[in-house]
């Protein structure tokens, strides 16, 4: 095997990691509301769990970065303003609206619907980077995903949006928006780093949030803690490993691989939460969005 085909195939085995505990973590923050006794409707408690978990990540980050000497660039205004804006964006509103959203989604077709923001970043692309190419047929792969997240909201005498799955939508362009600021302005400073200052300073601003809104810290039992253990320990490994390739590789590729994540969240979910994931229009937003994906990793190929 080639040097070139056996650094794209670890790249593809990194990034499917990534994916495994990115959908690992849907179920899981589900099971997280019900050990910690949050209500669905309650957004302050909400936000104070989802500030525990990226506050608890961004120190043991930043400390992994600090003992391993791990590289920062010169503070500059620029460097600080991008960093913040990963952590805007990918913490702040991403899980703001991930984790409301969730209250009220099952977590596989949260996982589904949160594909429409890389779909239409693998199609739009050429905005961003001039590297990458602009192409019919990514246009194309766009409309077809749209359509599975449309088939996903089907029901019977019409399609319906809930105010939970707009929610889900939102999150998903601010993970692009996250990645695009990551890849054009965070570049040279170690993955450590921009994980751990970006999850820290984020998961402050959540904290804040919540204890404005009336929210307390949260009653810690074995089995909560436990829970947190995991969802902060996938979050520290996932992150650290998705903007250490993220830096050496096409955006719009790693998206593509992306469609993997709620083919692992439809398996977690269904194993931990007991979720039906065999729905007539579950199997359809499938195919549809995975014929979206196919068509745009052949466009990214010529």
């Amino acid at each position: 095997m080639k040097t070139q085909e056996k650094k794209s195939l670890k790249t593809i085995l990194l990034a499917l990691v990534v994916m495994a505990l990115w959908g690992s973590l849907y179920p899981m923050s589900k099971i997280g509301y019900r050990v910690f006794e949050i209500p669905s409707g309650s957004v302050p408690d909400i936000l104070m769990f989802a500030g525990l978990r990226f506050s608890f990540s961004g120190v043991v980050l930043c400390g992994l970065a600090f003992t391993r000497k791990a590289k920062l660039q010169k503070p500059t205004g620029r460097s600080i303003c991008s960093i913040l804006l990963v952590g805007l964006f990918s913490i702040v509103f991403h899980y703001a609206f991930t984790y409301i959203g969730l209250s009220s989604t099952d977590s596989s077709k949260t996982a589904l619907i949160k594909q429409l923001g890389a779909l239409v970043y693998v199609c739009f692309a050429f905005l961003f980077f001039q590297n990458e190419k602009y192409s019919t047929l990514k246009i194309i792969a766009a409309l077809i995903g749209f359509s599975g997240i449309i088939a996903i909201n089907y029901k019977p005498g019409g399609i319906s949006f809930a105010s939970g799955d707009w929610l889900i939508i939102a999150a998903s362009f601010c993970t692009v928006a996250a990645n695009v600021v990551s890849k054009r302005f965070a570049a040279g400073n170690s993955p450590y780093w921009i994980s751990g200052i970006s999850q820290f300073t984020g998961g402050i601003v959540l904290l804040l949030a919540a204890v404005i809104m009336g929210a307390g810290l949260p009653t810690f039992t074995l089995r909560s803690t436990l829970v947190l253990v995991y969802i902060c320990a996938a979050t520290i490994v996932s992150y650290t490993l998705w903007y250490s390739i993220l830096e050496h590789n096409s955006l719009s590729q790693l998206l593509i691989i992306k469609f993997a994540e709620p083919i692992f969240a439809c398996i977690f979910g269904a194993l931990l939460l007991g979720e039906n994931i065999f729905k007539i229009q579950y199997l359809l937003a499938f195919l549809l969005i995975c014929s979206g994906i196919l068509l745009g990793s052949r466009s990214e190929s010529k």
